[in-house]
């Protein structure tokens, strides 16, 4: 089939991160997209080299007279143009319309996944508006996976961060807002390497480090990195603090202990999803400490995790979510469902 995928950048990566993974994936399969974004600039770092099947299109206005194709997808409610939304009307067999929405462990994905919805005025009169929702569960939209690296002995030394012999990996992607002084407290038990990813979370980060240097305990600032080598990161690492929902999903991948750093919002339904997650995982209650203190909803615990309990949460859920269906699987075949 012929896709479209709208992507409106916001504040942050995450949004073009899925909508690239997704077009990638899909072209992979033989699938042809067209990905419309309007701030592409994070494309040249996070995907240098393209994908097979993806063609990059700058949406702007006055819009492009392309005519629509066979599948629309406007993440995260992004509303398409007004002038495509007439061309997918006026067609003899309109495209199938689809919303990605946000992933969330919460029960009403369940509930909404997969709902229609008339658009009974405007633009898009007559047509019906699909609600995607990526998810946890086979009831779900299932969660985009890709190619999954493993381990690779020495890559670290590529990106300038080779470790010494004995040291904990942590990798660090997070907002600008992360309780970074409360974080090198805790590491500096051991050993440990902190690789502090690209971005909002290498300028507090480092100037914490500066202000309470600890022995045992380096930091290593890295450069921004294609979404390959970003997996190849989360696989070589022991723990893996991921902010926002492409990179937490990365880090579930990689089957090592993580801790998500959730996109803060205003009525605090941040907190919800963070929590619908946690039990969703069966965390063990130090997990859900560590988790809520990042976050800023509770307390800090005195120490991280015991690393063996933490690893095999991390396993079981992993290996959980590889016995079911992929997102992209599940897409192609609701679209196709839907012609």
């Amino acid at each position: 089939m012929r896709w479209d995928i709208f992507c409106h950048v916001i504040d942050n990566h995450g949004d073009v991160g899925v909508c690239w993974r997704l077009a990638a994936e899909l072209g992979s399969r033989g699938e042809r997209v067209r990905l419309w974004v309007d701030e592409p600039a994070a494309l040249a770092w996070m995907a240098p080299s393209g994908a097979a099947g993806v063609e990059l299109r700058r949406w702007c206005e006055p819009f492009d007279a392309a005519q629509p194709g066979d599948v629309v997808i406007e993440a995260f409610g992004c509303d398409p143009p007004l002038a495509f939304v007439a061309r997918m009307a006026a067609q003899a067999r309109p495209p199938v319309w689809l919303n990605l929405e946000y992933l969330s462990a919460e029960d009403h994905t369940e509930r909404n996944h997969a709902m229609p919805s008339p658009v009974l005025q405007g633009a898009g009169a007559g047509l019906t508006k699909w609600f995607y929702f990526p998810g946890f569960t086979p009831a779900s939209g299932g969660l985009l996976r890709g190619p999954l690296p493993e381990p690779q002995p020495g890559w670290l030394a590529t990106v300038g961060a080779a470790p010494r012999e004995g040291e904990r990996r942590v990798s660090v992607f997070a907002y600008a807002d992360a309780p970074f002084d409360a974080l090198l407290e805790r590491v500096a038990d051991r050993p440990t390497l902190l690789l502090l990813a690209a971005g909002a979370s290498q300028a507090p980060a480092w100037q914490a480090w500066q202000r309470q240097s600890r022995p045992g305990v380096r930091a290593v600032t890295l450069p921004w990195l294609a979404q390959p080598d970003y997996d190849r990161l989360l696989a070589a690492c022991d723990i893996n603090f991921a902010r926002g929902e492409d990179s937490v999903v990365r880090a579930m991948w990689a089957g090592k202990p993580f801790v998500w750093h959730i996109y803060r919002q205003h009525d605090g339904a941040h907190a919800r999803k963070l929590e619908a997650l946690l039990d969703r995982m069966e965390a063990a209650e130090s997990v859900r400490a560590l988790w809520r203190a990042w976050n800023g909803l509770g307390p800090w615990p005195a120490a991280l995790p015991a690393e063996a309990p933490w690893r095999a949460l991390a396993t079981r859920w992993r290996d959980g979510l590889r016995s079911q269906s992929d997102l992209t699987t599940r897409l192609v075949a609701f679209a196709a469902s839907k012609r």
